[in-house]
């Protein structure tokens, strides 16, 4: 009767356990996709990227445009015979040079979304690390493995990883060169 009392107990023990690690789960779930505002952090990420690559896009052309200007300011220069021809295109020169200077700019603010990003990512990955923390380091590396063949990039996506960083290992402009010669 003795070992019916403790097995109950045990399984009673076991029980509270799993309820209060579904519960602690179910809390840091909803603590990384809890709104910031109207949107979950993850979509807040996904904005920021968004308005990152557009301010990117738009600065490069708005370079682009003053500087071609430039170009073109530059050859009626060249033909200008009267100097108070050649003085204004040297204002209009001036003018499109320094549009093309604060097109420059978006790169502050480009700086203030990444930071906002990075913030929200290392949030979403303390969140992760405690969850891994309650599920158990070896489960997760179990899974991990297990899953690992599902989710290979195939095609084009394998190929595609964008520009490296300076910590990773490249290769250099130099060397795809020598691959031509």
């Amino acid at each position: 009767m003795a070992d019916r009392a403790v097995n109950d107990r045990q399984l009673k023990s076991e029980v509270v356990s799993l309820v209060q690690y579904i519960k602690r789960f179910r809390e840091e779930i909803a603590q990384m996709v809890a709104a910031d505002g109207k949107q979950t952090r993850f979509e807040t990420m996904s904005d920021q990227l968004d308005a990152i690559v557009g301010a990117t896009e738009d600065a490069t052309q708005s370079i682009l445009e003053h500087m071609e200007t430039v170009d073109e300011l530059v050859e009626k220069l060249r033909g200008a015979e009267k100097a108070e021809d050649r003085e204004g295109l040297c204002d209009q020169i001036n003018e499109k040079t320094m549009a093309a200077i604060e097109a420059c700019t978006f790169q502050d603010i480009t700086g203030q979304r990444v930071t906002k990003i990075v913030r929200s990512m290392k949030f979403v990955e303390e969140r992760v690390n405690v969850m891994i923390d309650l599920w158990g380091h070896d489960e997760i590396n179990r899974l991990a493995s297990e899953f690992a063949e599902d989710t290979k990039p195939e095609g084009d996506a394998a190929l595609l990883n964008g520009p490296a960083l300076k910590k990773e290992a490249s290769i250099s402009q130099d060397e795809i060169d020598k691959l031509f010669d």
